[in-house]
């Protein structure tokens, strides 16, 4: 794990990467990324998530800020604007049932080569994919969902870049966290190494690639 400064992180995000953003309804996203990301101008990213928030906060900033290509969501928030630029069709939207989006992120962390989910059958949900019987019930096969980059929050990080989430901003992060090539984390207290019990780490240092040093 190394650390790293803000500006430094998300320039290494290229125009069109693949972005997993923890959070829901904007608790547990890092913001200070979120920010930068509008700031250096960041174009036709797809952005991986629970939801898009709404305007001023999460990965509603992004919306804003004509960051987002493309949404891999499980809905649209209360974010009238991602409607509006999805309708005049600015932005593609994939909404996916969220215990099948979450699911995905871990098949893709994990390894796996999908899962087997009853969600969406006999739905729209169900059109183009494939199906398979077990034990006389239909399942949808889905993909595992990966992502170039994953940006995370965490309420503790020590030096060497074990994580702790604070109450429900734990949601997304930690399985996001094992689902992308290069995670990036914003701690919001760094501690020095043993502060942290080991029983109380969610992310070991081994995964986390980069930590943004704040001065």
């Amino acid at each position: 794990m190394k650390t790293i400064a803000i500006d430094k992180a998300v320039e290494m995000i290229p125009d069109g990467a693949s972005v997993m953003i923890g959070g829901f309804m904007g608790i547990g996203t890092p913001q200070a990324l979120m920010d930068e990301l509008v700031r250096q101008q960041k174009r036709n990213l797809t952005v991986i998530g629970n939801d898009t928030s709404v305007p001023g906060n999460g990965i509603g900033k992004l919306v804003s800020g004509g960051v987002v290509g493309k949404a891999i969501v499980s809905h649209i928030g209360l974010n009238p604007e991602t409607q509006a630029k999805m309708n005049a069709g600015e932005i593609e939207v994939e909404l996916v049932p969220q215990g099948t989006l979450i699911e995905r992120i871990r098949a893709a962390g994990f390894g796996l080569g999908g899962i087997l989910t009853p969600t969406g059958v006999g739905t729209v949900v169900e059109e183009g994919k494939r199906k398979l019987e077990v034990d006389g019930r239909q399942y949808l096969v889905e993909p595992p969902l990966p992502a170039d980059f994953a940006l995370v929050e965490a309420f503790l990080s020590d030096y060497y870049g074990n994580l702790t989430y604070a109450l429900t901003a734990r949601n997304f992060n930690p399985v996001m966290a094992m689902a992308a090539a290069t995670v990036i984390v914003d701690a919001a207290h760094v501690v020095p190494v043993g502060m942290i019990s080991p029983d109380n780490v969610v992310t070991p240092a081994v995964l986390v690639d980069y930590l943004i040093a704040h001065n």
